[in-house]
Parts: structure tokens; sequence; C-alpha cells
């Protein structure tokens, strides 16, 4: 999934970028209220990580944009100061969750995986299709009771795919929801892991869950 950081405290920026890639997010950042608020309007995201105290443009300005402009990203905002008001503004303004710093980084992963199950209608971080199960929080992946080993990037694929599961999934929208705005990779490379990960979750004597819609994308689910 896609996220956007926008922070400016460089240590904090660095390693929430870091602790996140690390956690199979895909996240692109910025420590300016300006160019934040670029990033929000040209991109989707799956959630926005938006601190209030940001140079040239306050993060609760940006909030209160986005949500002028219909934008339903969920947002969760960062604040040290621990006032109702703060909070209460924020919430007032269309923000989905919040978080004051300092903070435990598990914490923040664990409302950020809530806010994305609430995104795609999911009410908890087990997802089963057929005899696919996996586990967001833990992003194990079993079929037919053995465990798949994934990369990353495999693993994220899957799990937009699951989260859609029954849909036709566009090119279009997995590279916008599993890749960074600078990534350089080729235009072929979501053929590519779909090729990898049907090597690794489909099985010989099962049906199979991941199927190639000509001229459309991806479905994931067993086709009736």
């Amino acid at each position: 999934m896609r996220l956007l950081l926008i922070e400016d405290y460089k240590p904090l920026q660095k390693s929430l970028v870091q602790g996140l890639r690390e956690a199979g997010f895909a996240v692109d950042f910025s420590g300016d209220g300006e160019e934040g608020l670029w990033y929000a309007k040209s991109n989707d995201y799956d959630v926005i990580i938006l601190d209030i105290m940001l140079p040239s443009l306050d993060g609760l300005s940006i909030l209160k944009e986005l949500r002028a402009l219909g934008d339903t990203t969920h947002i969760l905002i960062l604040t040290a100061k621990d006032t109702t008001e703060d909070k209460v503004k924020g919430l007032e303004l269309g923000a989905d969750d919040y978080l004051i710093k300092p903070f435990e980084f598990k914490e923040l992963l664990a409302r950020l995986r809530a806010l994305i199950r609430r995104s795609y209608q999911k009410k908890n971080s087990q997802l089963t299709i057929e005899d696919l199960n996996i586990d967001l929080s833990t992003q194990q992946v079993y079929r037919d009771d053995q465990l798949l080993t994934l990369t990353p990037r495999e693993y994220a694929l899957l799990e937009y795919l699951a989260m859609r599961a029954g849909e036709i999934v566009t090119r279009t929208d997995i590279w916008e929801h599993i890749y960074e705005f600078n990534s350089i990779a080729s235009s072929n490379v979501v053929d590519v892991y779909i090729g990898y990960l049907r090597k690794k979750v489909e099985k010989q004597g099962k049906p199979a869950l991941i199927h190639t819609i000509r001229g459309r994308g991806y479905l994931l689910g067993i086709q009736r």
C-alpha cells in the first residue's frame, strides 16, 4: 500500500520512511506543507500521515483544503500538542485518526493498517479467498495451509489484489498503490511481478486464483 508522509523534523521523517518501507509500504514524503499538498493532490494514497506544524503551510490547512476538494483519503495527523482542542479541531476538519508525539512505531503501524482495512471495507486482519489466507498483521500468506515465501514486493501486490478480491484491477491501479512517485521501474514491471506471484500462489490440482482479464487488468479469486 502507498502512503504519503508530510513531516518536517528530519530525524523523525527519516526513521519513519525507513520503518514504513521495511514494513512493506511504498512511501512518498515531504517536509514542506506546500509540497506535501501538491503530492496529496497529484497522487492516490491509501493513507496520508500529516504533521500539524509544517513550514509554508500547516497541516490543518492541508487537511481543510483536501477535504474541501472532496478528497476522501484517510488522514492520520501527528501532533506534539496534547490538548483536547487540537485533537477536536483536527477531527472536525476531517482527520480520521491522530497520534501524539512521541509515539511507538508499532502503534502507528496498527493505526495505519486499521485505516487501510477501513478503506477497503475489511473488518479484521484476516483475508480469505478460497483456500488462500492472508494475515495483514504478520504478512504471512498460506495456501491450502502451506506457508508461501513472498518477497516484500510480491506480498504488497498480493495484498492489494486481495483487498479488491473479485474486482478487475488495472495495471494503473497497481502502479499507483504499490510504487512510489520516484520509482524508475520499467513499464512491464507489473506483469513481471504478476508472473512471480503466480508461480508461488498457484498450486497444481487447485483452482487458479490470479486471472488476467485481457485488455483490462487482473482479478484475484475464482472465476465462476
